[in-house]
């Protein structure tokens, strides 16, 4: 298997895979949790596993769950949820022009890496890529993605089959791993006065968003926002440096 015209590099696949086995404790329970939602929604076993297989977004898939709950009307809920899943996940449009920027990616790789990417790889990625023995490769970042892939339907899979008498991820305190961790991420990242700056004044601004707006949509708002906050300050401190 090639891509840009050199050999895929399994190496830094499995280690792109193993460096986020950390996060899979955020991972597992919220599967569970969404596997037996679906459930209770009347979705089979085979149902609820197929969604993770071919939609992979957590926020999407206890939308549409939910959905199945309360019994929406079909042709309604299918808009709504078309719409939803958009608002959602509006925030991958930055990350992918982030990642194609820093990784060779080939035409199957960038549908692959596409398909399969989060916010946890992401992050995850774009600190502990760089640090990769190959740097941040494509190898790295598909074995990252594949990595919570397999986690999330390993733990789908489970929840619909056992997910009865599990429990509740809530009562597990396992909410607090994802922003720990993503934390743990943003402050290696925070080198100089203006990164500071950007991301104090776009933290603030998801906080006061957030009190109005979904959350996917308030990532790609404070993205945009953080960028053209951080880019002209970047280019006049080059400029005088110059």
């Amino acid at each position: 298997m090639t891509g840009q015209g050199r050999r895929f590099d399994w190496g830094a696949f499995g280690r792109g895979f193993r460096v986020m086995v950390p996060l899979w404790a955020g991972v597992v329970p919220f599967a569970v949790a969404y596997a037996v939602t679906a459930r209770a929604g009347g979705l089979s076993v085979w149902e609820t596993c197929l969604m993770s297989v071919t939609v992979f977004a957590g926020a999407s898939q206890f939308a549409a769950a939910g959905q199945f709950v309360g019994g929406a009307v079909p042709g309604v809920a299918a808009v709504a949820l078309v719409g939803t899943t958009f608002v959602l996940n509006a925030r991958h449009v930055l990350y992918g022009l982030s990642l194609s920027r820093q990784v060779p990616l080939g035409r199957w790789q960038r549908a692959v890496a596409a398909q399969f990417l989060t916010d946890e790889a992401y992050g995850m990625v774009l600190v502990a890529g760089p640090r990769d023995p190959g740097g941040l490769s494509v190898g790295f970042l598909l074995g990252a993605e594949l990595s919570l892939f397999a986690a999330w339907n390993a733990a789908t899979l489970l929840g619909a089959l056992a997910g009865g008498v599990l429990p509740d991820p809530d009562a597990l305190g396992v909410g607090v791993i994802f922003p720990l961790a993503f934390l743990g991420l943003l402050v290696p990242l925070l080198v100089g006065r203006v990164a500071v700056l950007v991301a104090v004044v776009s933290g603030l601004g998801a906080w006061g968003l957030g009190r109005v707006l979904p959350g996917g949509l308030v990532v790609l708002l404070v993205g945009v926002g953080g960028a053209l906050l951080g880019a002209p300050i970047s280019t006049r401190r080059a400029e005088v440096r110059a």
